[in-house]
Order: structure tokens, then C-alpha cells, then sequence
């Protein structure tokens, strides 16, 4: 009898496409993804319009000086960052408290696939859902400074800010909102959203690396809110220069359209904490291939 030689179908392999498939089904299924999207959405857009309200009222009442609208706008991101945050660590830690990562790893052998899908997933649903909602609150935010119209007198600070005084006597007519062509705003609005970016993949990696949510999630939190804590220690000299370059301060200077001292220029943060998120992911990679599932 002739041997009839069986070839592979090339239809039933592992890919790329197909792994990263199987990570969106198990993205969009988990209860916690949408949970988690939900509040991010409800604080970045909810707060980021109360904090502009707040702020124009006072400034329009009592005076000071004028913030840059655009970050203010933006401001609720800085809250919203642990949702996004803690459900970069539950995206892998999940599998590993259920046991599902043995399964992951028996249907694609290869785990720099499953490493690669899970990133490329978090990121492209992340930025679209946050770019979104940077639009809603920078609208937002500016529709209701906009509406604080007010007379007063202006005066360029030390800074470069400027400081309002009402009840002046014919004092200029002035709007506290921006529009979107403000320079620097459209920028601001991407920088928010690979922000939150960043944060979600900060997360992800810190679950590789520990495999445990509760350890991820306080490691996750001791980088982005501890670290800029403990800086305030240090010397009065060393601690701008030190807290410009900590992860929170690097990765929001995005969200900025006015120079500040205390920060890096804008897409020089964003690439500052570029690198602290690409580590995480490096040393999540180490660890998955050299360690048992």
C-alpha cells in the first residue's frame, strides 16, 4: 500500500491574527472590562466638566489667574487612569488566578504571541474609548468656561499667566473656554489618550511580571501616585528635577498646552514615560518565557 503524505492545512494554524482574536473575545467578555471602561469614562468627562465649572466660577467671582483651559478640561483623566489601570492588570492577571493561562499557553505554545495580541488589543480599544472621551471632556470643559464672560482687567503674571480682577470699570469682555484650533489643544487631547494608554500597558506589564492582582495593582499605584510623594522628600533643589521625570509628571505633561518649569516639554514626557512603560512590558516578556504557567 502506498503512503499517501499528509500535508498541513495552512488554514488551522496558530497566527498572529487569529491569537489576537482570541484576546479581543476574551476582552469583550470579561464583565470587568466594560465596568472598569465605564467608570473611566464617567470620571474623565464628569470631572473634567465639574473641575471647569468650579474653576470659572471662582476665577469669574474672586479673581486669580487664569488656568490652561485645555488641561482643565482634561483634568478627570488624572483619577481615571486607575480604572483604565488596574484593568491592564486584570486583561492577564485573570487567566492566571482562574488557571485559563494553562490554556492559553497549550493552544499557542508561542507566548511572545500572546504577549504581542494582548498589547494590541488593550491599546487599540483603550486609545479609540479615551480619544473620545478627551474630545467629550475638552468640549465640554470649554463650553462651560465659555460661558463665564466676564468683565474684568488682565495682567500678565511672572509666569506668563494671566491674572483676572474683576469688577474693574470698563474692564475687557474676556471668555475663559478655547476652541479646538487653541494651539496646542488637539495635541493635549491625543496626549490624554496615550496616556491612559501607557497607564493600561504599565498595568499589563506589572501583571506579567507578578502574576498577582493585588501585588500588580499596589505596584502600579506605588509608580504613578507614591514615587512623586516620596520625591517631595528630597531637597527642595533636586525635587522638581526629580518629579519631572517620575511617570505621572512625564506621561501628563501631554495634557498641557501652557510651558511649565515643573514638567518636560510635552512630547518629551510622553516619550520619558514611553520608557518606563516599554520596561514593564520588556521584563513582563522576560519573565512569562522563562517561567512556568
Amino acid at each position: 500500500m502506498t503512503a499517501i503524505a499528509m500535508q498541513p492545512d495552512p488554514h488551522l494554524g496558530v497566527t498572529q491574527p487569529r491569537t489576537m482574536n482570541s484576546e479581543w473575545i476574551k476582552f469583550r467578555s470579561l464583565r470587568s472590562t466594560w465596568w472598569s471602561i465605564g467608570v473611566a469614562l464617567l470620571i474623565s468627562v464628569g470631572l473634567g466638566i465639574l473641575f471647569s465649572d468650579l474653576r470659572g466660577n471662582d476665577i469669574a467671582t474672586h479673581g486669580g489667574f487664569e488656568p490652561d483651559p485645555t488641561a482643565l478640561s482634561l483634568r478627570g483623566f488624572y483619577l481615571a487612569q486607575l480604572a483604565v489601570g488596574v484593568l491592564g492588570v486584570l486583561f492577564i492577571t485573570g487567566e492566571y488566578s482562574t488557571g485559563m493561562i494553562r490554556a492559553t499557553f497549550s493552544a499557542v505554545p508561542r507566548r511572545i504571541q500572546v504577549w504581542a495580541a494582548k498589547i494590541a488589543i488593550f491599546a487599540a480599544v483603550i486609545f479609540l474609548i479615551t480619544l473620545v472621551a478627551a474630545v467629550v471632556a475638552f468640549l465640554g470643559g470649554q463650553a462651560v468656561l465659555s460661558s463665564y464672560n466676564v468683565h474684568g482687567g488682565f495682567t500678565t503674571g511672572p509666569k506668563g499667566g494671566i491674572a483676572f480682577t474683576p469688577g474693574v470699570s470698563n474692564g475687557t469682555l474676556h471668555s475663559l473656554g478655547v476652541s479646538i484650533s487653541h494651539p496646542g489643544a488637539v495635541r493635549a487631547i491625543f496626549g490624554a489618550a496615550l496616556y491612559m494608554v501607557g497607564v493600561g500597558l504599565l498595568g499589563l506589564g506589572c501583571g506579567f511580571i507578578l502574576r498577582n492582582t493585588g501585588a500588580a495593582i499596589a505596584t502600579l499605584f506605588g509608580l504613578l501616585l507614591v514615587l512623586p510623594l516620596l520625591a517631595q522628600a528630597l531637597p527642595s533643589s533636586e525635587q522638581q528635577h526629580v518629579s519631572k521625570y517620575l511617570p505621572l509628571l512625564a506621561g501628563t505633561a501631554g495634557m498641557n498646552t501652557q510651558p511649565s518649569s515643573d514638567q518636560l516639554a510635552p512630547w518629551t514626557g510622553l516619550g520619558v514615560f514611553a520608557l518606563y512603560v516599554a520596561a514593564a512590558l520588556g521584563i513582563g516578556l522576560f519573565v512569562l518565557r522563562r517561567r512556568d504557567a
